[in-house]
């Protein structure tokens, strides 16, 4: 039997058993959220949210993304990794002591992968060598260690492509996050074997190109994330976003693939899943 539900502004259609979806990054831990996370929480699990992945950014956001892992064991789970934004002078020293997290967790604890790392020359480019640099050495961790990567990649799609055509082999895969290039990007990303796209909000934008992209790209390689409280989907575009808009994005693109909004939670919940070793 089916029935309808609310969920976050849309109907759905739901099965007996509730369709749930996983947010593969979401940022909850940040400040943005000190004033209102139990609340923010509520309205995920509510909207039918019921996991959630945290990228880790730097040294400072580690105790923050650990005490999320603490609160909500059963929904929350880690990753450890520099994001490219925050490698500079001292990333070497910043990244052993992450990495010291990642190898000897907190009791009960567990990382899913090394994340968020990759490029980003949209802000800055005097760090480039040094982010390619923390790139490589963190992508080898990953292999060593049996864990995906999670990438950022941002105006540096070449030479992203550069750096994974030295570093991947069948030992490694992961996700693609925040993917906005153009189907070139898609698919060459995918060829790599082993890796997703992660699709968030920039799919519900009138003019963000991927209604262009995703037809052509199968639903089993894509999962789905907020990058909250970045990059709200629509119709929340502009202020800050969170995992339980999650509901948008599955439904933009069950809209642009023309299936079912089941369908897409169904199969992009089952590729995280296998992606970052979930539990059902």
């Amino acid at each position: 039997m089916h029935s309808s539900k609310v969920v976050a502004g849309i109907f759905v259609s739901m099965t007996r058993t509730e369709i749930k979806l996983i947010d593969t990054h979401t940022h909850l831990y940040l400040d943005q959220f000190d004033d209102d996370r139990e609340e923010a929480l509520a309205r995920c699990f509510e909207s039918g949210v019921d996991t959630l992945i945290l990228p880790n950014i730097d040294l400072e956001s580690v105790p923050r993304v650990l005490d999320m892992m603490k609160k909500w064991p059963q929904s929350c789970y880690g990753m450890m990794g520099l994001h490219p934004c925050y490698v500079k002078e001292n990333w070497e020293k910043e990244l052993e002591s992450i990495m010291a997290t990642l190898d000897t967790p907190p009791e009960g604890m567990e990382f899913v992968a090394v994340g968020e790392i990759g490029l980003d020359l949209y802000w800055d480019k005097q760090f480039q060598k040094e982010q390619s640099e923390a790139f490589l050495l963190q992508a080898k961790m990953a292999k060593k260690r049996g864990l995906p990567i999670v990438i950022h990649v941002r105006d540096a799609w070449e030479e992203l492509f550069t750096l994974m055509d030295q570093v991947n082999d069948d030992s490694l895969n992961g996700v693609f996050h925040c993917f906005t290039g153009g189907l070139k990007e898609a698919e060459r990303a995918i060829e790599y074997g082993g890796f997703l796209l992660g699709i968030g909000g920039v799919s519900t934008y009138k003019n963000g190109g991927l209604d262009k992209v995703l037809p052509s790209i199968p639903l089993e390689s894509l999962v789905l994330e907020t990058d909250s409280p970045y990059l709200s989907p629509a119709p929340h575009r502009g202020k800050r976003n969170e995992s339980s808009y999650l509901v948008h994005i599955a439904k933009k693109i069950a809209d642009i693939k023309g299936v079912s909004f089941e369908e897409v939670a169904r199969v992009t919940s089952e590729g995280a899943r296998s992606m970052f070793g979930l539990k059902k």
